[in-house]
Formats: structure tokens, C-alpha cells, sequence
């Protein structure tokens, strides 16, 4: 009598554990943004019936059925702790790549020849320092300023009009060391032949700056651009601007932008464009190349914001979200689901490793990442590029929306952690999937690519040195306008 009143004392315990646990699994799952409000109501009150009956049946007469319930308790809880570890790891995860505040880092470096007697930035501190003049001068000054503090005494400056004439004096010895935006070492490396290996960085320094987003303005009278009242993402129309960036350390870190695509998406039509504009577009970037023209890809050097207000000229829209992606993680978000079904277009070899047939093709993530840079089998060579970099974005979006996503969760989660950013709110995200499971709708998804003429031409973030540049076919961007405003109408 008395060992059976201390085992099913013991059991009660067991069970009052147990409940613990599964009420720590409902607060995770009520606190878990992408976790619908349904699913939440059905999961709390489920869980709760269940542990009630579960504790009455410790006041059962049969030890056998106590036991019994005992072991299914503990067998669930273990259950529930391993969902609520996934779910604290879910939300962490989304807030890693969420912000209601964007920032950038600017990553200033010293660089002197590689052949250089100086290693390190104390070996610097007499020498005359080389600047540009054109741009970036707040963080050449925040640079200035940072390495007058280390020294304890005023740098030796000498100014140059733009970044290739600042390289040029560096190369042909006229100055010791300069200093510049890390962003600037790709396209200086695209005018200096094997630039990168003719120099070394001899001390860096991160500037974060908090990035101002373009704000949404109210609509003209017969204007619909902008939704009318207040915005909901699973109701109104939106457009996301894709940045696909190649870079070493965090994803905030500025550069220029590779790959970049808008995608037009319509809740109520179940519609999505797009809509990819060559890296080197010649255009004007607001509020930073004045009556200038630069490339597209340099926009990214000046934050996020610039190219988004770039191609939100470009197109007459308004672009309400970004979503910045470093694109050497493709293959791990590919792998991660499983691979891609992608349609080319042409035959052809990808990098010069993998075979690419004209029709549909399974895709792993070092295919699909070769599939998306390769441009020099084709003709129209950028063009190309980016219309295949849609296929790819095409097959993910369609995987991404099929329940089969479930069973990949971990893998997708290890694989967009710490190489995405959005300003796209959890609870935003959650809404959208939400909705999705809720009438797990087919979507259409179409796409466009701007097209334009080749010519050679001086850029805002060069100076006067001619690069390759593409000028906008105006046929192709006012084609593409019209698609993106048909999109977006209510």
C-alpha cells in the first residue's frame, strides 16, 4: 500500500514535469511568428485537454494504466522539448535576418603595394597617405579621423580627384599608402589588371551606418503605384528588391550588387514578376551621382537604399521591402531543399564543370550556382545571366511553397542563417506564411529582363576612366513598367 501510494505520488510528479514542459512548448509556438494564430489556438488547447486527462489518470485505480500514461507523458514531453528547441531556433533565426532598422558596415582599408617594406599600420605613421575626393568622403574622414587617434598626431594627406587616379598614383609609386572603401576593390580590380595581387591591406576598420530606406509616398489622385490605406501584406501588392552580393564576412557588409531583381508579388491575384536589370545598366543614382550616370552594380557601394531608389526610378514604383542575399550561399539554400528543377533555355556548359541541357534540369547547389554566374557561353552574355538567375529564384520559390519545405527545416534553417537580410518583419513573413498553408494557392510566376545597347563610357564612382557600360533599350524599360504597374493594381 504504502509503495503504491509512493509511485503514484512519484507519477504525478512525473506528469506535472511533463506539463511543464508542454506549456513551455505552447508559450515558444504562441511567441513563434511564423507559427499561424489557428495552429497556435489548436496545438495550445489540444495539449492542454490531454495533460489534464493525463493527470487524472494518476488517480486511476490500475497501476498498469498509470504506467501506462506515464511513459506516453514522458515520451510526448521529449517530443515537445525537441519542438521547442527547433522553434526558439526558428524565431532566432528569422530575427537574425529581420530588422526594422537596416544598417551597412563600410569596411575602410590601408593599402600599400605588395611589395611594400610596411606590414602592419605602425609602420605607416610617417608616410603620406593618399585619399579620393569624388566619393565617400564622410567615411574617408570617420577613417582619417580613427587612424589620427591611433597615431596621436595629424596624417599626411595627399588628395586625388577619383579612385583610379588614387590607384594609379599608388601603383606607379607616386604615393606610399591610401586608404578607401573596401566596396571599391571589385570594380578597381575590373580596371587595373591583377590589381588585388599587387597590393596589401595593411589595417582595416568597420564603419556601421544606420541606412535610410525610401519612404513610401501617398498616391496621386489615379495613381496605383502605392496602396491606398493601411498596407497588408497578405492583400496588397508589394514589390522586394533581390540584391545578390558576393562577399566575404557578414552579409551587412557593402558592395556592390551582382544580381538584381524585383519581384512584383500580388496576394489577391496570386501574381508574381521578375523582373531582372543588367549589372551594368547605365543609370543615374538618386541622391548620390547627381546628373551622373554609373552602373547599377555600383549603386550597391552606397547602401541598399540607393539601389532600390535607382530601379525605383527606373520603373516609376515604389519598392516597400529588400531582401540582400549572399549568393556563394545559393548552393547551401539549394542543397538545403533538396535541389531545384530549372529550365534553361539553351545546352551548355556551366563553369566549365557541369553540363547544362536545353529544357529541364535537377539542380544541386554547386549546378544551380554555376548555372546562375555562367555568361560567357552566351551571345547576349549578362542578359542571359540574368534570366537564368530568375530561373533559379523561379524553381526556389516554387519548392519553398510546397508542404514538402516541412521535412527540410533544419537544413533551410542552417543554410539562411548569416547570409540573408531582409527589412522584412517577422511577423510580416509569418502573415505570408500563414496564408499560404491556409489555401496553399498555385501562383504564377512570370519574368521579365531588361535589355539595352553595349558602349564604352566614363561611370560616377570612376572618374574619367571608360568602362563598359549598357545604356537602357527605353522600349524594353517602358514594356516592363507597364507589366510591373499591372502587377501591382488592386
Amino acid at each position: 500500500m504504502v509503495k503504491d501510494l509512493k509511485f503514484n505520488l512519484a507519477g504525478k510528479i512525473v506528469i506535472a514535469v511533463c506539463t511543464l514542459i508542454a506549456a513551455a512548448f505552447c508559450v515558444f509556438a504562441c511567441l513563434n511568428s511564423l507559427v499561424p494564430f489557428r495552429f497556435k489556438l489548436i496545438i495550445c488547447i489540444g495539449l492542454g485537454v490531454l495533460y489534464a486527462l493525463f493527470m487524472l489518470t494518476q488517480f486511476a485505480r490500475p497501476k498498469a494504466l498509470r504506467i501506462v500514461i506515464m511513459i506516453l507523458a514522458i515520451i510526448l514531453s521529449l517530443v515537445l522539448a525537441v519542438g521547442t528547441y527547433y522553434l526558439i531556433r526558428v524565431q532566432n533565426t528569422l530575427n537574425s535576418v529581420t530588422s526594422d532598422v537596416v544598417y551597412k558596415t563600410d569596411n575602410m582599408i590601408v593599402v600599400a603595394p605588395s611589395d611594400s617594406e610596411m606590414e602592419n599600420i605602425d609602420d605607416a605613421k610617417e608616410v603620406v597617405f593618399g585619399i579620393q575626393t569624388a566619393a565617400d568622403i564622410e567615411n574617408t574622414s570617420k577613417m582619417i579621423a580613427h587612424l589620427e587617434n591611433y597615431y596621436g598626431t595629424a596624417l599626411k594627406i595627399k588628395e586625388y580627384e577619383n579612385i583610379n587616379e588614387l590607384i594609379d598614383a599608388l601603383l606607379k609609386g607616386e604615393i606610399d599608402v591610401i586608404i578607401y572603401n573596401d566596396a571599391f576593390s571589385n570594380i578597381i580590380a575590373d580596371s587595373f589588371a591583377d590589381y588585388l595581387s599587387k597590393v596589401k591591406v595593411l589595417h582595416q576598420y568597420g564603419i556601421k551606418i544606420e541606412v535610410q530606406l525610401p519612404q513610401e509616398e501617398p498616391p496621386a489622385e489615379g495613381n496605383d503605384k502605392v496602396p491606398s490605406g493601411e498596407f497588408d501584406i497578405t492583400r496588397d501588392p508589394f514589390c522586394v528588391y533581390i540584391s545578390g552580393i558576393d562577399v566575404e564576412g557578414t552579409i551587412s557588409k557593402t558592395s556592390r550588387s551582382d544580381v538584381n531583381i524585383i519581384m512584383a508579388v500580388n496576394p489577391t491575384t496570386k501574381k508574381i514578376l521578375l523582373v531582372t536589370t543588367p549589372r551594368d545598366y547605365y543609370v543615374p543614382i538618386p541622391g548620390v551621382s547627381g546628373n551622373m550616370r554609373d552602373k547599377l552594380t555600383h549603386a550597391g557601394i552606397y547602401g541598399v537604399n540607393a539601389s532600390m531608389n535607382t530601379l525605383s526610378q527606373l520603373y516609376d514604383i515604389n519598392i516597400k521591402y529588400y531582401l540582400r542575399v549572399n549568393f556563394t550561399s545559393l548552393k547551401t539554400v539549394v542543397d538545403a531543399l533538396g535541389g531545384v528543377d530549372v529550365y534553361s533555355e539553351y545546352a551548355f556548359m556551366a563553369n566549365k564543370t557541369h553540363f547544362i541541357t536545353k529544357g529541364m534540369n535537377h539542380l544541386n547547389g554547386e549546378q544551380a550556382l554555376s548555372f546562375c554566374r555562367e555568361r560567357k557561353s552566351f551571345s547576349d552574355g549578362d542578359n542571359q545571366r540574368g534570366k537564368n538567375q530568375q530561373a533559379v529564384l523561379t524553381a526556389i520559390i516554387k519548392k519553398a511553397m510546397t508542404p514538402a519545405i516541412l521535412t527540410r527545416a533544419n537544413e533551410l534553417l542552417n543554410a539562411v542563417s548569416g547570409c540573408m537580410e531582409t527589412n522584412m518583419t517577422p511577423a510580416e513573413i509569418g502573415r505570408l506564411v500563414d496564408m499560404q498553408l491556409s489555401d496553399m494557392a498555385s501562383w504564377e510566376i512570370t519574368s521579365e529582363a531588361a535589355t539595352g545597347i553595349s558602349d564604352m563610357n566614363t561611370c560616377y564612382s570612376l572618374g574619367s576612366y571608360e568602362v563598359y557600360v549598357m545604356w537602357p533599350n527605353e522600349t524594353s524599360v517602358e514594356a516592363i513598367t507597364k507589366k510591373l504597374h499591372s502587377v501591382l493594381a488592386k
